[in-house]
């Protein structure tokens, strides 16, 4: 069980914060008593282990209550993206064979006539307190490989895929991040990003499992999220580059709260520029800003610090966590290619995907599709990835070593590079850029600097001005949204120059 030792403490888990008036401290003892009854409201209603439930829902305690009565039921969650489509909903909740969906009001519409639903949040006779049978429970005991939580990931292309996670990877993870990033019960992690997605499910395992207390958002907001950082003092923040780009931009709110808290700033799912993590550096000065490389199906965080404990290089991934191999293969030499790792946590297979299983998962390797580096000392480098890199005039080019050379000019804040088709190219780099507050620059500027300080090849043939870049359900940059302004050539807070 995630936190047995604190089970019937008294200290805070998780403090909700559905508002900022009206916080919901909820205590391990509380927790424990409520997924408890979760589990046995789930028995109660014919769930057996191995059958499949659907929460469609923004952060709240309620998600958490869900995710963890499941599992000591033997149930298998599924969590889903809120901001995806019906048809996507549908499917999902078809391919997983879910037969009950724990969900708020304002997504239960997504959900497929025929299928129960639970609204979290409804004090009615369908909502989650009358689902409740409170009581003791005594947790299933699972096989090792028997299924924790079947996530799903979209990946770059096609239809989401059924991720199967073990209880024994689960139980490997939660532990090794626990010890590896010495988290203790005086941490407060801050959890803002979505908990569908690996980044904040890591962060509540992590948490339980060391006994820290974790303020709970129920999306990010800039505004909320700075002012929880002093509010609850928080010691451990973390979340995607753009999240952490969008908060530095808020410089007037950043110098209103104390952030001498924070120790660590985690940032994942993307690449992060030298420029944000001097910044960060600058603004949470007690802080160790860190890069941290994570995938569903690997772990889902297979690389961490060093292990005699010598500094890791700013931009660096990390190296293998104990229990973890890692390799490069198929580069131009050993220490650049596809990264591939073996460790406990590594998916099970795709559900009813056999022929996805075979390709990505080979003896015991997964197959990431992140193109890595690796310096003399064994530390990796995120370069990107096999499906992002494309062809422009023959040459190879990855979008994440143009957006490098762009937030090198003074001016920019944050940028993204993204193909786009052209008749003699093949495909082209367009970048999309936030300034810097007060910072001029035209497309020209730009454009001039790319062709100055990198091959010519990469530098970007249009350049798109933006008061902040779109973000999408798991908090990563919406870049459907931007082919579509694109496409429209119509963009909010646009102009040639700012």
């Amino acid at each position: 069980m995630l936190f047995a030792e604190r089970a019937k403490s008294s200290r805070t888990a998780i403090t909700d914060l559905p508002s900022t008036e009206q916080p919901r401290p909820v205590s391990f003892r509380e927790l424990d008593a409520a997924c408890d009854a979760c589990a046995r409201g789930l028995v109660r209603s014919g769930l057996r282990p191995g059958d499949r439930l659907g929460i469609l829902s923004l952060n709240r305690v309620e998600f958490v209550v869900v995710l963890l009565g499941a599992m000591r039921a033997g149930v298998v969650p599924v969590p889903i993206n809120v901001k995806l489509s019906a048809d996507t909903v549908s499917y999902i909740l078809s391919d997983s064979s879910a037969c009950l969906v724990f969900a708020e009001c304002e997504s239960k519409r997504l959900v497929p006539s025929g299928v129960r639903v639970v609204e979290l949040g409804s004090s009615g006779s369908n909502g989650f307190e009358a689902f409740l049978d409170n009581g003791p429970f005594h947790a299933v005991e699972p096989d090792p490989d028997s299924v924790a939580i079947q996530c799903y990931t979209s990946g770059s292309t096609g239809r989401p895929k059924g991720v199967l996670l073990t209880h024994y990877g689960q139980n490997w993870s939660r532990r090794i991040l626990a010890h590896t990033r010495g988290t203790t019960e005086r941490d407060v992690i801050l959890v803002a990003a979505p908990l569908y997605h690996k980044n904040a499910l890591n962060a509540i395992k992590q948490g339980l499992t060391a006994g820290a207390t974790l303020p709970l958002l129920p999306q990010f907001s800039v505004e909320r999220y700075i002012e929880a950082i002093g509010r609850y003092q928080c010691t451990v923040i973390s979340g995607v580059p753009t999240m952490m780009a969008m908060v530095i931009a808020r410089k007037d709110l950043l110098k209103k709260i104390d952030t001498s808290s924070v120790r660590t700033v985690m940032m994942g799912s993307a690449k992060s520029s030298p420029q944000l993590l001097r910044e960060l550096q600058e603004y949470f000065p007690n802080a160790e800003p860190l890069v941290v490389y994570g995938v569903t199906e690997g772990g889902p965080v297979p690389l961490g610090p060093h292990p005699e404990g010598n500094p890791r290089p700013p931009e660096s991934i990390g190296m293998p966590y104990p229990g973890t191999e890692a390799n490069l293969v198929g580069g131009s030499n050993p220490n650049e290619g596809e990264l591939v790792v073996k460790n406990p946590g590594v998916l099970l297979g795709y559900h009813n995907l056999p022929a996805e299983t075979a390709n990505r998962l080979r003896d015991g390797w997964y197959y990431t599709g992140d193109i890595c580096r690796r310096d003399e000392e064994g530390f990796y480098y995120f370069v990107g990835r096999n499906d992002d890199m494309f062809v422009c005039g023959g040459e190879n080019i990855f979008p994440v070593e143009v957006e490098t050379l762009l937030e090198r000019h003074p001016a920019v804040h944050q940028a993204l590079v993204m193909p786009f088709d052209h008749e003699m190219k093949g495909q082209v780099p367009y970048a999309f850029v936030v300034l810097r507050a007060g910072a001029r620059a035209t497309e020209e500027d730009l454009k001039q600097f790319a062709l100055a300080n990198g091959p010519a090849y990469q530098h970007p043939r249009r350049v798109f001005f933006l008061q902040q870049l779109p973000l999408a359900g798991t908090n990563k940059i919406d870049k459907e949204r931007l082919r579509e302004w694109v496409a429209k050539g119509s963009f909010p807070e646009t102009s040639d120059e700012r």
